[in-house]
């Protein structure tokens, strides 16, 4: 790996001269995810210091473990930067055995907390089994459609079968119950498949069908009637199920276009619950205002367009497992991205789903980092098949030039020797 990124920089230097955009790794994508990586630190540490304080004595106790996951999460993008794609390729069907397993187990020996069995509790790690099954699924959904693309796109049977796998980790999910994290995937498989060349009919029947399915687990599950109605009205029941985002919308009403200033929050100091995790969004309104908002936005659009440049330019190289992982990760992104948001300024139902790479919380925060390293990955291989295209040129430009040459060559020898023959003659 190391000599064929020295390859790759030496060749691109020597063909393009020395521009920072001949590099092997796409560096705007790198300085965007360490970016995000720390204004999550920053925001983090600032929205949980009165929490820590109260609960273990030590303000810094979230800030520390969050430091521990991030660089947790930058070896394990490290890792993962190493492994070729073909390896996802071949095993993405024991991936999502693994996660069904994941899914399983969290069932069976998860640790419930505030009425839900989220987490897998090993010694002094916490282990939440959606946040890989998300990574794992999307990651065999994009093998199953290079493999059955010809089925997809022409019958039914082949429309249905990831959506049989999908309902089959919906299922668990709910009976945690994770809610948010089946919409996640229920979006982003919807969106592959209609990229991937789904019927339009099969597409919006089965659109249909799932908004169906929502509106159903919303309508027969009491407290998820609450959460759709205080979303409506939250100022209806201030101190009851309205009262999490009355305390976020204050949150952002006191941000105005440039905040309180970092620390200065008083949603933090208890009055907004899950403040450093998945109302980060309102905290950092408060304290850094519009101005902190609309940074952290541009930041998270940027990564969501390049990974689905990335996918796009991976599918015109014709390789399409590479394009649609891609393309899954960019969409996965965006809707968490607006789920998490959306629910924290009251445009949508109040959701447990973290803001990707800002949010306090550690698979969530390696899992995502693992998919922006896949993302480096894919566009530093289509970099190296196109250096190799070069240096493939270059050589047959250099032989078809020495073929010329020795072909002048042997010219000349043939009338000077034509010319000696006549000279004998004479």
């Amino acid at each position: 790996m190391i000599a064929a990124t020295a390859k790759l920089t030496s060749l691109f230097n020597a063909r393009h001269g020395e521009a920072p955009s001949a590099g092997p790794y796409d560096a705007g994508l790198v300085l965007v995810a360490l970016a995000l990586a720390s204004i999550g630190l920053i925001i983090v540490t600032s929205a949980s210091m009165p929490i820590a304080e109260r609960l273990y004595g030590n303000p810094f106790y979230f800030s520390i473990r969050h430091g521990i996951y991030l660089v947790a999460s930058l070896i394990a993008a490290a890792v993962v930067l190493q492994i070729p794609m073909q390896f996802w390729r071949v095993t993405n069907p024991y991936l999502l055995l693994i996660a069904i397993a994941l899914l399983l187990a969290v069932l069976l020996v998860g640790r419930n907390i505030n009425g839900s069995t989220r987490w897998i509790v090993i010694g002094p790690l916490t282990l939440q089994p959606a946040e890989p099954a998300k990574l794992f699924f999307f990651t065999y959904l994009a093998g199953y459609l290079v493999r059955r693309y010809e089925e997809v796109t022409e019958n039914l049977k082949g429309f249905i079968k990831p959506l049989l796998v999908f309902f089959l980790l919906a299922t668990m999910l709910l009976m945690q119950p994770d809610f948010g994290t089946v919409v996640v995937m229920l979006t982003t498989t919807m969106g592959l498949l209609f990229l991937a060349g789904a019927r339009l009919w099969q597409f919006f029947a089965i659109v249909f069908a799932g908004l169906s399915a929502i509106v159903a687990l919303i309508v027969f599950e009491e407290y998820r009637m609450r959460r759709v109605t205080s979303f409506l009205d939250p100022w209806a029941d201030p101190f009851g199920s309205g009262y999490q985002l009355t305390q976020s919308l204050m949150a952002y009403g006191r941000g105005s276009w440039f905040g309180q200033g970092l620390g200065n929050s008083l949603q933090k100091l208890e009055f907004l619950t899950q403040a450093h995790s998945d109302f980060i969004m309102a905290i950092l309104a408060e304290e850094l205002g519009l101005a902190g908002v609309a940074c952290t936005l541009g930041l998270l659009l940027y990564l969501v367009i390049k990974a689905l440049r990335i996918g796009n330019k991976a599918l015109v190289k014709q390789r399409p497992f590479e394009g649609y992982l891609a393309y899954s990760i960019g969409i996965w992104l965006s809707f968490q991205t607006a789920v998490n948001i959306g629910a924290s300024a009251g445009v949508l139902p109040t959701k447990g789903l973290t803001l990707p790479l800002v949010s306090y919380g550690g698979t969530s925060l390696i899992i995502v980092a693992v998919a922006i390293a896949l993302l480096l990955r894919i566009d530093f291989e289509m970099r190296v098949d196109g250096v190799q295209a070069l240096e493939r040129k270059d050589k047959l430009r250099l032989t078809k030039k020495e073929a010329r040459s020795a072909k002048g060559k042997e010219a000349v020898n043939a009338m000077l020797s034509d010319v000696a023959k006549e000279a004998a003659h004479e």
